[in-house]
């Protein structure tokens, strides 16, 4: 009867990795919310330049225009993050034609979701991409320099409005109580206005930041990315070891 025996080790082995896993999900859920990372407030960046109104895949009909992709991608998303931190918008690209127009759209704010969604619907995108800007008016949006903030970054090219990415991310980082820049690089490699040193400009933003640079080359990768980068990075489960059980 041996194997009872280790089935009934396996068995309550098992409860008690799940039980655990629980634990830690409440104890994330009820902590100091000053020491929760998914509770921080957050802005996210969007590209609605010009080239974000362009098929990603050329010669294919009927293809996505590249900020509708990002729309799918948020709408995905935004439901949980907005959950456990406040989240606010910051646009840039729409605006007087051929400008370098920046859009503080929604400051940090709770249940933000639909808000989120009904500003980046109402986009037509146009204009240069002034993402320097951009970055720096959510950080202001975020009081970084007193309170602690996450920023991510959507983009699918580079800064064309004459500003130094890099140069902001160390400003940010000197200055900041506590702020991480995430940057997701949206179906960023097969143009030809990006080119290495606009890829090494969005890795500087990240790296000065303690954030990730994250490629993403469709819309499910996109929406992971988001999910990695805004969502609340929860222990929900751990993985259920049924070694003991023969």
């Amino acid at each position: 009867m041996r194997w009872r025996k280790w089935l009934v080790a396996g068995i309550a082995a098992t409860a008690l990795v799940g039980t655990s896993a629980i634990a830690q999900a409440e104890d994330a859920e009820t902590a100091d919310p000053s020491k929760a990372p998914c509770t921080d407030d957050a802005m996210i960046v969007f590209d609605a330049s010009g080239s974000m109104s362009g098929n990603q895949e050329l010669g294919i009909p009927n293809s996505k225009p590249r900020i509708d992709e990002v729309r799918w991608a948020l709408a995905q998303v935004l439901p949980s993050a907005t959950r456990y931190r406040r989240v606010g918008l910051v646009t840039y690209g729409p605006g007087p034609y051929n400008q370098c127009n920046v859009s503080l759209a929604l400051k940090p704010t709770a249940n933000a979701a639909k808000k989120i969604m009904r500003a980046v619907n109402r986009i037509i995108p146009a204009g240069k991409t002034p993402l320097t800007s951009g970055v720096e008016q959510a950080a202001e949006a975020l009081d970084y320099r007193n309170n602690p903030g996450v920023i991510v970054v959507v983009t699918d090219g580079e800064e064309t409005c004459g500003r130094a990415p890099c140069e902001l991310a160390k400003r940010l980082h000197d200055n900041a109580a506590r702020l991480t820049i995430h940057v997701i690089g949206f179906r960023y490699s097969g143009y030809s206005w990006t080119g290495q040193n606009s890829v090494m400009d969005l890795m500087c933003l990240a790296n000065e930041n303690n954030g990730l640079y994250i490629k993403a080359n469709n819309e499910e990768e996109l929406a992971d990315a988001l999910e990695k980068t805004l969502d609340c990075p929860m222990i929900s489960q751990a993985p259920l070891s049924m070694g003991a059980v023969r």
